[in-house]
């Protein structure tokens, strides 16, 4: 079965850390790109992080670079999303996605967990 389901979302102050993760079926686990998107209440689906299949190379949207990082863990079939430094405008609904490349578009992710929701507040 190809499923992706998120995890670790959670209530936080500003300024703290959270661990998302991200466990994949095996098939998407090894020949697809993984990205991590969010979305905030009334706002589009953006793209955060993504890290590919091929090579582990990463890349990162400029509003997280440098406080996000993504890894993933083979042995597992996991891929993280590390926060660090949260900030309120980072409270969004977190989700990760499968696709045949890196990619910051939607439309290139086949398949996509439920989600799990990332509260920044003080």
């Amino acid at each position: 079965q190809v499923q992706l389901v998120e995890s670790g979302g959670g209530l936080v102050q500003p300024g703290g850390s959270l661990r998302l993760s991200c466990a994949a079926s095996r098939i998407i686990h090894e020949y697809y790109a993984i990205g991590w998107f969010r979305q905030a209440p009334g706002k589009g689906r953006e793209g955060v992080a993504f890290i590919s299949s091929a090579d582990g190379s990463t890349q990162y949207a400029d509003s997280v670079k440098g406080r996000f990082t993504i890894s993933r863990d083979n042995a597992k079939n996991t891929v993280f999303l590390q926060m660090d430094s949260l900030k309120p405008e980072d409270t969004a609904v977190y989700y990760c996605a499968g696709g045949s490349s890196v990619s910051r578009q939607i439309s290139e992710y086949d398949y996509w967990g439920q989600g799990t929701q990332v509260t920044v507040v003080s």
